[in-house]
């Protein structure tokens, strides 16, 4: 641990954005689009539409946050600095719970991929190999983040290669009279909640401003940048996905290049998933251990978190937390439960992000307020769009948090000196 206890900052726009892409092109785009799929049907376009509109908003914001008060721990730490200490922790436990949840459907997805290929079946092997997997990515996160980001750039590429090859077989058979008729308003607006999940991988780049050289100028840089990357694939393989109908099951874009008549594409498409979510699984290790990291240093949680190892490269506590979290949620094995209950979390979780934004004072404010208003009545709007089992179980978390914070406080928890 060094001496202020401090990272130190060695990523670049370029490391920025690759850490915002790994974490984005994976799940969301090889496994939850299916979920959108069967819920919006031809109207999964609109939703993609709807949920990059909304993360649009939350990442100007979240950018301008994140320069104004550029530390780990993302909007945990804008809630506390702009709001009130509730609404702070209140966002920094739904970024682990939202978190750990989309990184249990990363190890569970890949994990049914390979097992798929491999024509091993039954439960008990699967969820063994999903957490086998995340403990493997925690270890490479524990070797330090000059590593993971070399690692994360190479699964970047090999995403977006599989991506291309699938767009440029599928977007020539859509028929935009035929196809893309809308469906009913509240399947797309369950899909637009699900798929907004998926664009939020820009968060890693705020939750690791700590990192990030000249954070004032390469945070917002490297969101917007990560933002309309994004956003334009997650349009290119909706319209390319949307000619093979729904009912895909685990595996969509494999399935969809299949019908398509293209059984090496769909081996091919279900490599790149394969490799797509491990630089998930490998990014959203790397956000969570900040977040456990800065709520550490608050005393919001166990204060050994906060430790750093002695080159100030890596929060190793925080790290090896993240990975056993991440092993146990994989055990409950469900895809589409852990995916939607992340939906509701996450949507809850950056309303705290434009709350926080509409305290900003006029010299740090980059963008109007009206762009953090309708951050936040879109997430609060889209949130409760899902299943309502699984937003009741959020909202029971959420009581749970707040009652340990509050035990925490009375108990003599403070900030770490």
């Amino acid at each position: 641990m060094n001496a202020q206890g401090q990272l130190k900052r060695t990523v670049g726009v370029p490391g920025a954005v690759l850490l915002g892409l790994g974490s984005i092109l994976g799940t969301g785009i090889f496994v939850s689009v299916g979920i959108a799929v069967d819920a919006a049907g031809p109207s999964i376009v609109a939703a993609v539409a709807i949920a990059a509109l909304v993360a649009v908003c939350n990442g100007l914001n979240s950018a301008q946050l994140a320069a104004a008060h550029p530390v780990s721990g993302g909007s945990y730490e804008y809630g506390y600095r702009y709001l009130n200490p509730a609404l702070g922790f209140s966002a920094g436990w739904l970024f682990l719970l939202a978190k750990t949840a989309s990184a249990a459907t990363a190890a569970l997805g890949f994990t049914g991929y390979l097992m798929g290929a491999l024509g091993i079946s039954g439960r008990w092997p699967v969820l063994a190999f999903a957490c086998g997997l995340a403990l493997a990515m925690t270890a490479v996160v524990l070797g330090g983040l000059r590593r993971s980001n070399d690692l994360n750039a190479l699964l970047v590429a090999g995403s977006l290669g599989v991506l291309a090859l699938f767009v440029g077989f599928g977007l020539p058979r859509l028929s935009v009279p035929g196809n893309l008729w809308p469906g009913g308003a509240p399947g797309m607006l369950e899909a637009a909640a699900l798929m907004f999940v998926a664009f939020t991988g820009y968060g890693r780049i705020a939750t690791m401003g700590e990192e990030i050289h000249d954070p004032s100028r390469n945070i917002p840089r490297a969101m917007v940048i990560t933002l309309v990357l994004s956003a334009g694939i997650y349009l290119l393989v909706a319209l390319a996905l949307v000619p093979a109908g729904g009912n895909f099951g685990p595996a969509p874009l494999r399935e969809a290049a299949t019908r398509y008549g293209h059984s090496w594409l769909g081996t091919v498409v279900g490599v790149g998933a394969m490799v797509a979510m491990l630089g998930v699984l490998l990014n959203l290790v790397l956000g969570l251990s900040r977040v456990w990291l800065a709520m550490g240093r608050r005393g919001d949680m166990p204060r050994v978190l906060a430790k750093v190892n002695a080159s100030g490269t890596t929060p190793v506590p925080a790290v090896i937390l993240t990975g056993i979290t991440i092993a146990g949620l994989a055990l409950w094995g469900d895809i589409k439960a852990t995916w939607s209950f992340s939906a509701f979390t996450v949507l809850v979780y950056y309303a705290i992000t434009n709350a926080a934004a509409l305290r900003l004072p006029p010299e740090q404010r980059r963008y109007p307020k009206w762009l953090a208003v309708l951050g936040l009545c879109g997430c609060l709007f889209l949130a409760f769009w899902v299943d309502w089992h699984i937003w009741a179980l959020g909202l029971g978390l959420i009581a749970a948090g707040l009652l340990w914070h509050l035990v925490a406080r009375r108990l003599g928890q403070g900030p770490l000196a």
